[in-house]
């Protein structure tokens, strides 16, 4: 195949590989950005690919799709620009059994995780598999990941994802395990053990994530397992801190009693920034903030309690799937007073999407929520109807002197009413309170300095922007650090092999005569 040997934009269909995970959270994300990212620099076409994503981190395409915001994460490794075809289907948690349904870029309905898995997910194979083969039409190679684990064999019938796309593709399956949570060769032979005979035949080996120490205690223990199962571990990726990349899920967010800090840069000045970002259920694109985090002298902390507020220079209320849910958790923890107390005082506000709607005087729902008419904080001129449309853009402003780019993922249309201080970024500010649509608005540097100094004054620290901060670099570096991964801890040239031949029909990865692990009754 052209292309994979560093000359870029082969002609036929290109190569291709899946990055499955032994558990949610392996790494299976940061692997494929890195993979990426690695044949990158080798001048490899490379996109990646997720046929199925659940998370309430997204993003919006040029064209105008919704996808995860992992996959637009792995096209910037890539060095592609993010599509729909990257993530046919999203689906975005409204509670614990029913998820919004986002189909190559578009919302198309409602459906319970039964109705979801019972017919609708095995039919989408189909637009899945096409939507792969197209990005294999035109790229060198494409690097899919799984979800979840592979071994969820009460879900194997209709998986689009993990081995059922690798079958139907022909794709090679590299397995990823995190050593960090223990455990991890126990999960790597019962992650194989529980699959199919069929299934078996295309995983390849094993990749450790976060290992930390002398890596030549753990080789017996790979010698070991190439033993028990006939695959190579191939490659052993060190614990890297403060990669700082985009997280899956907002459900994942929990903070059990404690404060989830970020790490934080010597100031520029003289004085930090404290900013408290309240963690409402089904909380959405809290990456909001990480442009915030990657601020020399600004702590971010994820809070549940009033009293966590206090010592805040800056609340923000994030977005959310469920604007009304949010705003009655608020009101029952506390929250909600805390935050009117706050713009009382002068002391700044910050809400950006749901938590911008949650600022306004009223919100009529019957789409997300159904909940009818519900008052909101009353903190801006603002008046929220949720519409059946779904508002997805990329929009391009200015605001306090500054170009900002964003993306907006709503169904609440504000009507925006007098009284406003001024506007700002398609909502508007009262006071020391901000409200806007737009996410992504804070990875403008420009602009997110001189709201910073805003906040700071409000404030009253004597907090100083470093002037050179650059997100977008800061975020270059970050997938050049997981590129250094994979080229430095990985067997890359099996990985290439792998890569480029695909699975031979017939030919299992296993060699001949390595002991057979057993089938599991009733696997198909």
């Amino acid at each position: 195949m052209s292309g994979m040997d560093g000359t870029g934009g082969g002609s036929g269909p290109g190569g291709g590989l899946l990055v499955a995970g032994t558990t949610s959270d392996a790494g299976k994300s940061v692997v494929t950005a890195g993979i990426c990212r690695w044949l990158s620099r080798k001048g490899v076409k490379v996109a990646p690919f997720k046929a199925q994503n659940m998370s309430l981190n997204s993003f919006v395409t040029r064209e105008g799709a919704e996808i995860g915001r992992a996959q637009a994460m792995q096209a910037a490794a890539a060095r592609v620009e993010p599509s729909a075809l990257m993530n046919p289907v999203l689906l975005k948690p409204g509670s614990d059994r029913s998820s919004q349904v986002v189909l190559l870029g578009k919302p198309v309905g409602e459906l319970s995780a039964r109705g979801y898995h019972a017919g609708r997910q095995e039919a989408l194979l189909g637009t899945v598999t096409e939507c792969l083969a197209e990005l294999r039409r035109t790229h060198d190679a494409v690097i899919c990941e799984g979800a979840g684990s592979p071994a969820e064999i009460n879900l194997r019938r209709t998986d689009i994802v993990n081995l059922g796309l690798a079958r139907a593709a022909r794709l090679p399956v590299v397995v990823v395990g995190d050593i960090d949570r223990g455990g991890v060769f126990a999960s790597f032979f019962g992650t194989t053990a529980l699959l199919s005979e069929a299934d078996q035949r295309l995983v390849a080996g094993y990749l450790v994530n976060k290992f930390r120490g002398d890596v030549t205690l753990l080789e017996p223990g790979l010698e070991m397992l190439r033993g028990l199962t006939g695959r190579p571990t191939l490659g052993v990726l060190p614990y890297a801190h403060g990669l700082g990349i985009d997280e899956e899920d907002g459900l994942r967010v929990s903070l059990r009693g404690a404060v989830r800090e970020s790490v934080v840069a010597p100031p520029h000045g003289a004085d930090i920034l404290r900013v408290a970002v309240a963690a409402v259920p089904l909380m959405s694109n809290f990456t909001d903030v990480d442009a915030l985090a990657a601020e020399p002298g600004v702590v971010v902390r994820f809070v549940d309690r009033p009293e966590e507020l206090a010592d805040a220079d800056l609340v923000v209320l994030p977005g959310t799937r469920g604007t009304v849910r949010a705003l009655e958790w608020l009101r029952t923890r506390g929250l909600a007073e805390a935050v009117a107390r706050r713009a009382a005082e002068g002391r700044p506000v910050l809400g950006i999407c749901g938590g911008f709607q949650m600022l306004g005087e009223r919100i009529e729902d019957e789409v997300e929520s159904r909940a009818g008419t519900v008052e909101g904080l009353g903190l801006l001129p603002v008046r929220v109807r949720f519409a059946a449309h779904k508002t997805l853009a990329r929009p391009v402003g200015e605001a306090l002197g500054e170009r900002v780019e964003g993306y907006e993922i709503h169904h609440g249309v504000a009507e925006l009413l007098d009284g406003a201080d001024e506007p700002f970024l398609d909502g508007c500010r009262v006071g020391s309170v901000w409200g806007t649509h737009w996410h992504g608005s804070l990875e403008s540097d420009g602009f997110r300095r001189a709201f910073l100094r805003r906040v700071a004054a409000a404030a009253g620290r004597a907090f100083v922007p470093a002037p050179d901060t650059s997100f977008g670099e800061l975020r270059e570096e970050q997938l050049d650090r997981l590129g250094d991964l994979i080229e430095e801890h990985a067997d890359t040239d099996a990985l290439l092999r792998l890569i480029e031949n695909g699975v031979p029909e017939g030919l299992p990865f296993v060699p001949p005569g390595a002991p057979r692990i057993p089938r599991p009754q009733g696997a198909r």
